[in-house]
């Protein structure tokens, strides 16, 4: 499957050459997709190697044929796991590229998007997992509420989960048509587009463990980062942003400040960039790339 149809690689310039890729290199891309980013990186290694993750199945028809290159079957919270199996002990730099592929959405068997009617499945393993469904018909009011309102910041978030409740006593809710017949009175005319997207977003989240799979990703990488090693992260929504803003800037998910003796800053990482955005061109040929953020820095 060409990665012109799977997945269109955003900001894919500017997060290479983050990565600051030398002679003899180890590097990982732990979102592999369609294969843009790592081929990309495979065509400036010089005698190194790249390790690339993805549990989609789907990703697998993507397969980069190299001897530089291994493909991992596996979610990257695993990261550190899977380096220790390739007797890795230290990387030169890793990349995650956290959007959703467009190849998902697109894809109505899938459940990721509300444009298309189709099962409320949205693993991005369909190997293994609960589903959306799963979650809708399963969990208690206040789950559902608190589901709504950390991971899609919905201001209706009980109003919502309150409806959810009542509606699968008459039937389980297990299309994507079921979920917008009642997600849609509670949403705003003006803004129903991206209200039901923040819906579909916490359902993703929350089916996926995709927070906590980022938290622990990212503190093996900071473990694993050489000195001088970059971390180089693309996110697409203020959640996933706000993690790796504070692991860049204070070495922790939460972004507790630690102090030396001297009351100076202490964190193992620098930061080598505010933030860099997409240019107008690449979003008049990818829209997706919209609300892209590119957060690049360096082990210390």
């Amino acid at each position: 499957m060409a990665d012109g149809c799977y997945h269109v690689p955003v900001l894919l310039k500017e997060s290479v050459d983050g990565l600051n890729i030398g002679k003899g290199g180890v590097f990982v891309d732990v979102t592999f997709g369609g294969g843009g980013h790592s081929r990309e990186i495979l065509s400036r290694l010089d005698g190194g190697h790249l390790y690339s993750f993805d549990q989609d199945a789907e990703a697998e028809q993507n397969i980069v044929g190299s001897e530089a290159f291994t493909f991992v079957r596996s979610n990257f919270r695993f990261l550190k796991n899977f380096m220790r199996y390739y007797g890795v002990e230290q990387i030169d730099g890793l990349l995650a590229d956290l959007g959703v592929s467009s190849h998902h959405f697109d894809d109505s068997s899938r459940g990721f998007s509300f444009r298309f009617d189709g099962e409320l499945d949205m693993r991005m393993n369909q190997r293994a997992g609960k589903t959306a469904a799963d979650v809708l018909n399963s969990y208690g009011e206040k789950e559902l509420a608190d589901v709504f309102y950390l991971y899609g910041e919905l201001k209706q978030s009980r109003r919502l989960a309150a409806a959810v409740v009542n509606a699968r006593k008459t039937k389980e809710l297990r299309t994507i048509g079921d979920l917008i017949e009642v997600a849609t009175p509670l949403v705003g005319r003006d803004r129903e587009k991206k209200d039901m997207a923040k819906v579909f977003q916490a359902l993703r989240i929350e089916v996926n463990g995709e927070l906590e799979a980022l938290k622990e990703m990212l503190n093996a990488a900071v473990e694993l980062l050489k000195p001088g090693g970059r971390l180089v992260v693309i996110t697409y929504h203020s959640l996933e942003d706000r993690i790796v803003k504070n692991m860049m800037r204070a070495g922790n998910a939460e972004g507790e400040v630690e102090k030396d003796f001297f009351g100076r800053m202490s964190s193992p990482l620098r930061m080598l960039n505010k933030v860099t955005l997409p240019s107008k061109e690449e979003i008049e040929r990818n829209p997706r790339s919209r609300s892209a953020k590119l957060r690049i820095a360096e082990k210390v």
